[in-house]
């Protein structure tokens, strides 16, 4: 989608890069049209374009629903993944040298997805998500297998304090031998998180060593909140 394209050429990439090492997330401001939240909140309904649906409470990851789109994605969601990758793969492969970690993320997303069919992650991975009054999502990690990208990103689809209260996204970082740290977000509408998928690095006084890092949803107040996950590698399952 042009409009996707041009959105993302608007960004500075610069920042966003040392954001996202300094803090493990950066929001990026109405990403998102009006017209293309809404787009997405229908979507849900709809009988069509999913693999998977799953209810978090039979398997303890809290209380709300999501669903896993099927191959093709939605235009939006394809753009938006394809699109944004190649501006996240310079910073994966910098964390990966600078925690010497002896692996280099291709340029391109068709080429990710191919190191992922050859490990029998054939599934698509992004979804949307749904939450009523008292839902929330335990603290996790989204791997799906040995294939992983660090980053991943998450649209907001509707507006804080106005069709929700509660439901903040929370990042909780383990810091080797310290208590753990929690961050908590509230972005808008539209919004767009980029945020880490299991680990950063954090420079010390020795250098660079890793932190891991979590992330999930607080317990929702009143309303409904839907959220619009774009993760870059495929699952096995």
């Amino acid at each position: 989608m042009i409009e996707v394209q041009r959105k993302i050429e608007t960004i500075d990439w610069e920042i966003v890069t040392d954001e996202i090492s300094r803090r493990g997330y950066v929001i990026i401001p109405e990403f998102l049209l009006e017209n293309q939240c809404r787009e997405m909140v229908d979507q849900y309904d709809n009988p069509r374009g999913y693999r998977k649906t799953v209810v978090m409470e039979r398997y303890r990851f809290g209380l709300g629903e999501y669903k896993y789109f099927d191959y093709p994605l939605p235009e939006l969601v394809q753009a938006i993944r394809e699109n944004i990758y190649p501006m996240l793969a310079p910073i994966a492969n910098l964390w990966m040298k600078i925690l010497k970690i002896d692996k280099i993320f291709p340029k391109t997303l068709r080429e990710l997805q191919a190191l992922c069919h050859a490990n029998d992650q054939l599934k698509p991975t992004p979804l949307i998500l749904k939450y009523g009054v008292g839902g929330f999502n335990t603290l996790h990690q989204d791997m799906y297998g040995e294939v992983f990208f660090p980053l991943q990103a998450v649209l907001f689809l509707n507006e804080p304090d106005k069709d929700y209260t509660g439901g903040e996204f929370v990042i909780t970082q383990q810091t080797p031998r310290a208590q753990s740290k929690a961050i908590v977000l509230k972005p808008k509408k539209g919004d767009m998180l980029i945020f880490t998928t299991n680990f950063r690095p954090v420079k010390g006084t020795k250098g660079y060593y890793r932190v891991n890092m979590k992330h999930g949803v607080s317990e929702l107040h009143s309303g409904k909140r839907y959220t619009l996950g774009v993760i870059f590698h495929d699952a096995v399952s």
